[in-house]
């Protein structure tokens, strides 16, 4: 069932206000020292913030100003972020603060509001196991506002997950090189390697993954039916038996070692996102710790 129009603009007047106190006060400068072009055409000077190469100070300017200023380069001034944002069926689960899909969307806006303070572009493309929705890169407070209303009111078409979808669109549609974020829970066939590598040689993928305690421990609550929420599939399992609890955990965890090993194959830098926790920390430690692999 959709979302009232109303209570959807409520959401994102919400998000929006939540988002620049932390882009302003945390985000900023952590976005900026990761994500930054690599072109060496000088384009412009802007005033320094918290994070920044202090090699681009511009040194004249910041003279004759008292205020200190960088310089910027042509790519850095046509930077491009892509959001992929997986909208299965498994990522409207969620058992502690909220489900997967809100957790996505707080950070999708982080993102977005980051990249249109540093004149960047953003685009969204929405996918299951076909593409949705897509919306073309773009600069400013409007077009990120419309960003996080579409992933807010729109219903997928299907429920089922197919990361090729996402990746093999990024690799057509996009042309010159990005920075893009494949945002999924990753609980479907580890079998999107060929297209990640490929997706990866064109532009910077980074892989965000969604995570809920609940699909990684399984509670004692006696005997419970669990549905699938992408093939419908049903299954009775008795929670109160030590080794089914024991296996679900080992094969939790097996997925997420095979996950992590194919990314590092693909030398995919990665961020966990819990539904227990705030997002902030995480994609913070994520940039510096980003940026310091980058520097070496």
């Amino acid at each position: 069932m959709k979302m009232d129009l109303k209570d959807v603009l409520k959401q994102v007047r919400k998000i929006e206000l939540i988002n620049r106190v932390l882009v302003n006060n945390m985000l900023q400068g952590a976005y900026l020292s990761r994500f930054r072009g690599q072109g060496m055409e000088f384009a412009d000077v802007r005033e320094y913030v918290e994070g920044d190469d202090v090699r681009n100070i511009d040194w004249n300017i910041t003279a004759r100003t008292t205020v200190p200023h960088i310089k910027l380069f042509q790519e850095e001034r046509e930077r491009t972020l892509m959001i992929l944002l997986d909208a299965s069926g498994s990522v409207d689960f969620g058992t502690i603060n909220h489900s997967k899909r809100r957790l996505a969307v707080e950070f999708t806006a982080s993102l977005a509001f980051s990249a249109i303070k540093n004149h960047d572009r953003v685009g969204l493309v929405i996918f299951t196991d076909r593409i949705e929705h897509y919306c073309l890169p773009n600069k400013g407070r409007a077009h990120v506002m419309r960003m996080i209303r579409d992933m807010i009111y729109f219903e997928p078409k299907s429920r089922k997950t197919d990361l090729n979808c996402g990746l093999e669109f990024l690799s057509h549609i996009i042309k010159k090189k990005c920075t893009a974020f494949l945002i999924s829970d990753f609980l479907s066939d580890i079998d999107f390697e060929e297209k990640l590598r490929l997706a990866n040689f064109r532009h910077d993928v980074f892989a965000a993954i969604l995570t809920d305690r609940r699909e990684r421990e399984m509670p004692n609550v006696g005997i419970v039916e669990l549905e699938d929420p992408e093939t419908g599939k049903r299954a009775v399992i008795d929670t109160g038996s030590r080794r089914a609890r024991r296996q679900f955990k080992q094969l939790a965890e097996a997925h997420r070692q095979k996950l992590e090993d194919l990314l590092g194959r693909c030398k995919t830098d990665l961020v966990y996102l819990d539904t227990s926790r705030s997002f902030v920390d995480a994609i913070v430690s994520f940039f510096r710790r980003a940026r310091r692999r980058k520097i070496r």
